[in-house]
């Protein structure tokens, strides 16, 4: 690719500015004139917000990075590679290439992948970088991905997508059919060229809303990255018809927590009862999932209130969340908070409760910080309660 951008000497000074003001930069004189100063600073840009979300490409010479929003958009390395986890087989052809993050992943397990770009120079940005990261089994097309598809003709182990919602879809709520490409419509279509399709989407999307746009979704796996969820994965293939099973993963430093169950098994309910020694709280990917009365059942916890989501045990298990140790609890009375108060600083949360942790800080004057932990919530009789905890995990 010849772009005096990658000339060593701007190369040089990117990788020296990597987190340097973009303000203070953008007053100095252009060391560089035969090249836009404002693409030198889109770089320096782009790779510092590439530092950690992507070190794979950030320790990679002569890398050549989109716009800030394609990095913040894109996948993290972390999220491709479990996705990747999840296909295997011999071909994958990816409808919305993008920066090529999940393509570079799925290289690694299936032996012939295609990557469409509508954006030609993003389609030859991502060439260029295949080059440099020693990749050469992924097939880069420009222009339009239904016509590649129709161009290729053959079929396809897995079919990646991964929709972006239309502009003038801003403030509808968020439908897979206000997103190019319109998957809903076109899922018949995809058929024809592949039985299994894997579409990533936002975690704003509502699963009820997805599954009832949807047809043959095998599988929802909701991907989370240290608490935060990033992505829904629907794995869907074209003659399935039982039920959809959920998956959920977060990925943290120290390990993989997952959990998984079947939608619309028979009603099954969980224990219900007072606080015990320990205190379980699920982590954000469950919390997406709406798993709430299985998690008690597989862990064998009693719950606190059907809203509250919300679990207890007298002996400590592994548990996909933060766990705590209970220290007390108290009724939410003013002649009871100054037991809270006592040390004046707490970790607040609320689950099923009628105030907001604004609120009670300035209602009770607790500063935020400390080794405490302070839960505000409802238990089964609808009574409000404190939780007073340590935590363990």
């Amino acid at each position: 690719m010849n772009n005096p951008i990658l000339e060593s000497k701007i190369q040089d000074f990117i990788n020296q500015n990597i987190g340097t003001s973009l303000a203070q930069l953008a007053l100095q004189k252009n060391p560089f004139p035969e090249v836009e100063w404002i693409d030198i600073l889109k770089q320096i840009e782009a790779k510092t917000k590439s530092k950690d979300k992507l070190p794979h490409w950030f320790k990679t010479n002569n890398i050549i990075y989109p716009t800030k929003v394609s990095i913040e958009q894109t996948s993290s390395e972390k999220t491709a590679k479990y996705k990747s986890s999840l296909i295997s087989g011999d071909s994958l052809i990816d409808l919305t290439g993008g920066f090529g993050i999940d393509d570079f992943y799925f290289a690694k397990r299936i032996k012939n992948v295609a990557h469409c770009e509508i954006n030609s120079e993003l389609s030859s940005i991502v060439k260029h970088n295949l080059a440099q990261l020693s990749i050469d089994n992924i097939d880069c097309y420009e222009g339009d991905s239904k016509e590649t598809l129709e161009k290729l003709n053959q079929k396809w182990d897995w079919i990646y997508i991964d929709p972006s919602r239309r502009n003038d879809a801003k403030g509808k709520v968020f439908m897979l059919q206000d997103c190019l490409p319109n998957v809903p419509e076109n899922l018949d279509y995809y058929f024809n060229y592949s039985d299994k399709l894997l579409i990533k989407t936002a975690p704003l999307l509502d699963l009820s809303s997805g599954l009832s746009e949807l047809k043959n979704v095998k599988t929802i796996h909701i991907i989370a990255l240290e608490n935060d969820v990033k992505e829904l994965l629907w794995e869907i293939h074209k003659e399935y018809q039982g039920e959809t099973t959920i998956k959920t993963v977060n990925l943290t430093k120290e390990k993989e927590e997952s959990f998984s169950f079947e939608m619309n098994q028979n009603e099954r309910l969980p224990n219900y009862g007072l606080p015990q020694k320990y205190l379980y709280e699920p982590n954000s990917a469950i919390m997406k999932s709406g798993g709430f009365d299985e998690v008690g059942i597989q862990f064998n916890l009693d719950k606190l209130h059907k809203h509250s989501h919300l679990y207890t045990s007298t002996t400590l298990i592994d548990f996909p969340g933060r766990i705590f140790e209970i220290e007390n609890y108290i009724p939410y009375a003013k002649s009871e908070m100054k037991k809270v108060l006592e040390k004046g600083k707490a970790n607040i949360t609320t689950r099923n409760f009628p105030e907001t942790v604004e609120n009670i800080r300035k209602k009770w004057k607790i500063k935020d910080g400390g080794n405490r932990y302070c839960f505000f919530t409802t238990i089964e009789n609808n009574d409000k309660i404190v939780l007073i905890c340590n935590k363990i995990q």
